[in-house]
Protein backbone atom coordinates (compact mmCIF):
# COMPACT_ATOMS: atom_id res chain seq x y z
CA UNK A 1 0.00 0.00 0.00
CA UNK A 2 1.32 3.43 -0.97
CA UNK A 3 2.12 5.73 1.93
CA UNK A 4 0.39 8.57 0.12
CA UNK A 5 -2.78 6.48 0.13
CA UNK A 6 -2.91 6.41 3.92
CA UNK A 7 -5.83 8.78 4.35
CA UNK A 8 -7.62 9.64 7.56
CA UNK A 9 -10.88 11.13 8.70
CA UNK A 10 -12.62 12.27 11.87
CA UNK A 11 -13.81 8.68 12.29
CA UNK A 12 -10.29 7.25 12.41
CA UNK A 13 -10.05 5.08 15.53
CA UNK A 14 -7.12 4.13 17.78
CA UNK A 15 -7.07 0.77 15.99
CA UNK A 16 -6.80 2.58 12.65
CA UNK A 17 -3.91 4.70 13.93
CA UNK A 18 -2.06 1.59 15.03
CA UNK A 19 -2.59 0.08 11.59
CA UNK A 20 -1.27 3.23 9.92
CA UNK A 21 1.73 3.22 12.25
CA UNK A 22 2.44 -0.41 11.42
CA UNK A 23 2.41 0.36 7.69
CA UNK A 24 5.09 2.98 8.29
CA UNK A 25 7.46 0.60 10.10
CA UNK A 26 9.45 -0.09 6.94
CA UNK A 27 9.29 3.52 5.70
CA UNK A 28 12.01 6.10 6.11
CA UNK A 29 11.61 8.94 8.62
CA UNK A 30 11.53 11.33 5.65
CA UNK A 31 8.53 9.44 4.23
CA UNK A 32 6.70 9.62 7.56
CA UNK A 33 7.48 13.30 7.88
CA UNK A 34 6.38 14.06 4.31
CA UNK A 35 3.11 12.21 4.88
CA UNK A 36 2.49 14.11 8.10
CA UNK A 37 3.01 17.48 6.41
CA UNK A 38 0.83 16.59 3.44
CA UNK A 39 -1.92 15.06 5.59
CA UNK A 40 -2.14 17.66 8.35
CA UNK A 41 -0.73 20.91 6.96
CA UNK A 42 -1.20 23.69 7.97
CA UNK A 43 -2.40 22.28 11.30
CA UNK A 44 0.80 20.46 12.23
CA UNK A 45 4.01 21.59 13.91
CA UNK A 46 7.38 20.09 14.79
CA UNK A 47 8.44 20.39 18.43
CA UNK A 48 12.12 20.43 19.28
CA UNK A 49 14.17 20.80 22.43
CA UNK A 50 17.30 20.92 20.25
CA UNK A 51 18.43 17.40 21.05
CA UNK A 52 20.26 15.44 18.36
CA UNK A 53 16.98 13.95 17.15
CA UNK A 54 15.36 17.35 16.84
CA UNK A 55 18.30 18.62 14.80
CA UNK A 56 17.89 15.67 12.43
CA UNK A 57 14.19 16.37 11.98
CA UNK A 58 14.82 20.06 11.32
CA UNK A 59 17.31 19.06 8.61
CA UNK A 60 14.84 16.59 7.10
CA UNK A 61 11.96 19.04 7.27
CA UNK A 62 13.94 21.79 5.55
CA UNK A 63 14.37 19.51 2.54
CA UNK A 64 10.66 18.78 2.17
CA UNK A 65 8.83 20.87 -0.39
CA UNK A 66 5.15 21.05 0.61
CA UNK A 67 2.66 20.34 -2.17
CA UNK A 68 0.24 22.88 -0.74
CA UNK A 69 0.96 26.60 -1.22
CA UNK A 70 1.74 28.80 1.76
CA UNK A 71 4.41 29.06 4.44
CA UNK A 72 6.51 26.06 5.39
CA UNK A 73 5.73 23.77 8.32
CA UNK A 74 5.82 25.36 11.75
CA UNK A 75 8.64 24.52 14.15
CA UNK A 76 8.52 25.50 17.80
CA UNK A 77 10.61 25.19 20.92
CA UNK A 78 9.70 25.37 24.60
CA UNK A 79 11.90 27.91 26.34
CA UNK A 80 11.93 27.43 30.11
CA UNK A 81 14.34 30.36 30.59
CA UNK A 82 16.68 27.75 32.08
CA UNK A 83 18.28 26.30 28.98
CA UNK A 84 22.03 26.05 28.44
CA UNK A 85 23.80 28.84 26.52
CA UNK A 86 24.93 26.13 24.10
CA UNK A 87 21.27 25.33 23.38
CA UNK A 88 20.41 28.91 22.48
CA UNK A 89 23.53 29.09 20.30
CA UNK A 90 22.43 25.92 18.48
CA UNK A 91 18.98 27.41 17.85
CA UNK A 92 20.57 30.37 16.09
CA UNK A 93 22.91 28.10 14.14
CA UNK A 94 20.03 25.93 12.89
CA UNK A 95 18.01 28.97 11.83
CA UNK A 96 20.97 30.30 9.84
CA UNK A 97 21.81 26.93 8.30
CA UNK A 98 18.33 25.82 7.22
CA UNK A 99 16.46 29.10 6.85
CA UNK A 100 13.84 28.08 9.39
CA UNK A 101 12.23 30.02 12.22
CA UNK A 102 11.61 28.55 15.66
CA UNK A 103 8.49 29.80 17.37
CA UNK A 104 9.37 30.41 21.02
CA UNK A 105 6.79 29.13 23.47
CA UNK A 106 7.17 29.87 27.16
CA UNK A 107 5.21 30.46 30.33
CA UNK A 108 4.28 34.02 31.26
CA UNK A 109 5.50 33.20 34.77
CA UNK A 110 8.98 34.67 35.17
CA UNK A 111 11.55 32.84 37.25
CA UNK A 112 11.38 35.58 39.89
CA UNK A 113 7.58 35.37 40.04
CA UNK A 114 7.80 31.59 40.26
CA UNK A 115 10.19 31.90 43.18
CA UNK A 116 7.89 34.40 44.91
CA UNK A 117 4.85 32.17 44.44
CA UNK A 118 6.33 28.70 44.95
CA UNK A 119 9.65 29.31 46.67
CA UNK A 120 13.23 29.38 45.44
CA UNK A 121 14.59 26.58 43.25
CA UNK A 122 11.28 24.84 42.73
CA UNK A 123 13.00 22.39 40.35
CA UNK A 124 14.87 20.89 43.30
CA UNK A 125 11.87 20.50 45.62
CA UNK A 126 9.02 19.79 43.19
CA UNK A 127 10.46 19.06 39.75
CA UNK A 128 7.14 17.76 38.41
CA UNK A 129 5.44 21.04 39.25
CA UNK A 130 8.27 23.04 37.75
CA UNK A 131 8.06 21.05 34.51
CA UNK A 132 4.30 21.46 34.40
CA UNK A 133 4.53 25.22 34.81
CA UNK A 134 7.41 25.82 32.43
CA UNK A 135 6.96 23.09 29.80
CA UNK A 136 3.70 21.15 29.86
CA UNK A 137 1.27 24.07 30.11
CA UNK A 138 3.04 26.18 27.45
CA UNK A 139 2.98 23.11 25.20
CA UNK A 140 -0.73 22.64 25.81
CA UNK A 141 -1.35 26.22 24.71
CA UNK A 142 0.78 25.74 21.61
CA UNK A 143 -1.03 22.59 20.54
CA UNK A 144 -4.50 24.12 20.78
CA UNK A 145 -5.97 24.30 17.32
CA UNK A 146 -3.46 21.88 15.80
CA UNK A 147 -4.45 18.48 14.45
CA UNK A 148 -1.01 16.90 14.85
CA UNK A 149 2.46 17.45 16.22
CA UNK A 150 5.81 15.89 15.35
CA UNK A 151 8.38 14.85 17.96
CA UNK A 152 11.88 13.36 17.97
CA UNK A 153 11.38 10.67 20.61
CA UNK A 154 12.76 7.17 20.05
CA UNK A 155 11.80 3.82 21.52
CA UNK A 156 15.24 2.99 22.87
CA UNK A 157 15.63 6.24 24.84
CA UNK A 158 13.89 4.84 27.92
CA UNK A 159 11.53 2.05 29.02
CA UNK A 160 8.69 4.60 29.10
CA UNK A 161 9.16 5.22 25.39
CA UNK A 162 9.58 1.59 24.30
CA UNK A 163 6.02 1.33 22.98
CA UNK A 164 6.09 4.54 20.97
CA UNK A 165 4.32 4.34 17.63
CA UNK A 166 5.38 6.15 14.48
CA UNK A 167 1.87 7.56 14.41
CA UNK A 168 -0.38 7.51 17.45
CA UNK A 169 -3.24 9.23 19.17
CA UNK A 170 -2.06 11.62 21.89
CA UNK A 171 -4.89 11.54 24.41
CA UNK A 172 -3.11 13.89 26.79
CA UNK A 173 -3.19 16.78 24.34
CA UNK A 174 -6.06 15.53 22.16
CA UNK A 175 -4.40 15.36 18.75
CA UNK A 176 -2.23 13.08 16.63
CA UNK A 177 1.42 12.56 17.53
CA UNK A 178 3.93 11.63 14.85
CA UNK A 179 7.32 10.22 15.83
CA UNK A 180 9.31 9.67 12.60
CA UNK A 181 12.46 8.53 14.45
CA UNK A 182 10.71 6.12 16.84
CA UNK A 183 12.34 3.04 15.30
CA UNK A 184 15.80 4.60 14.99
CA UNK A 185 18.71 3.92 17.32
CA UNK A 186 21.14 6.51 18.65
CA UNK A 187 23.60 5.11 16.12
CA UNK A 188 21.17 5.89 13.29
CA UNK A 189 20.77 9.46 14.55
CA UNK A 190 24.50 10.15 14.76
CA UNK A 191 25.17 8.51 11.41
CA UNK A 192 22.68 10.91 9.84
CA UNK A 193 24.27 13.89 11.60
CA UNK A 194 27.73 12.89 10.38
CA UNK A 195 26.61 12.12 6.82
CA UNK A 196 24.69 15.39 6.40
CA UNK A 197 26.87 17.61 8.59
CA UNK A 198 23.91 18.55 10.79
CA UNK A 199 24.68 21.07 13.57
CA UNK A 200 24.24 19.67 17.07
CA UNK A 201 24.65 20.77 20.67
CA UNK A 202 28.32 20.77 21.65
CA UNK A 203 27.31 19.52 25.12
CA UNK A 204 26.89 16.10 23.49
CA UNK A 205 30.65 15.99 23.12
CA UNK A 206 31.08 16.64 26.85
CA UNK A 207 29.08 13.76 28.32
CA UNK A 208 25.52 15.04 27.95
CA UNK A 209 23.54 12.60 25.77
CA UNK A 210 20.23 14.12 26.93
CA UNK A 211 20.00 17.86 27.49
CA UNK A 212 17.30 19.84 29.26
CA UNK A 213 17.41 22.69 31.73
CA UNK A 214 20.67 23.72 33.39
CA UNK A 215 19.69 22.87 37.00
CA UNK A 216 18.25 19.48 36.07
CA UNK A 217 20.87 18.14 33.65
CA UNK A 218 24.19 16.52 34.54
CA UNK A 219 26.73 14.53 32.52
CA UNK A 220 26.20 10.79 32.22
CA UNK A 221 28.79 8.35 33.48
CA UNK A 222 30.03 5.22 31.72
CA UNK A 223 27.42 2.46 31.98
CA UNK A 224 24.50 4.78 32.73
CA UNK A 225 21.48 5.17 30.46
CA UNK A 226 21.28 8.17 28.16
CA UNK A 227 18.70 9.91 30.36
CA UNK A 228 20.41 9.17 33.70
CA UNK A 229 21.62 12.75 33.88
CA UNK A 230 18.13 14.22 33.80
CA UNK A 231 16.68 15.11 37.24
CA UNK A 232 19.41 13.03 38.83
CA UNK A 233 18.54 11.60 42.23
CA UNK A 234 14.82 12.34 42.02
CA UNK A 235 13.51 9.17 40.39
CA UNK A 236 12.07 11.35 37.65
CA UNK A 237 12.87 10.53 34.02
CA UNK A 238 10.28 12.45 31.99
CA UNK A 239 9.16 16.08 32.03
CA UNK A 240 5.51 15.14 31.49
CA UNK A 241 5.26 16.02 27.82
CA UNK A 242 5.50 12.43 26.59
CA UNK A 243 3.65 10.80 29.48
CA UNK A 244 -0.02 9.87 29.47
CA UNK A 245 -2.61 12.30 30.76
Amino acid sequence: MSLTALSISEETTDKDWKAISTKFEMASPEAVLSWAIEEFSPDVALATGFGAEGCVLVAMLSAIRPLKPGPGPRIFCLDTDLLFPETYALRDQLEARYGVHFERRATSLSLSDQAAQYGERLWEREPDLCCRLRKVEPLREMLKGLRAWVTGIRRDQSPARAGTGLVERDDKFDLIKINPLAAWSAHDVWNYIAKHDVPYNTLHDRGYPSIGCVPCTTPVQLGETSRAGRWRGTGKSECGIHEGG
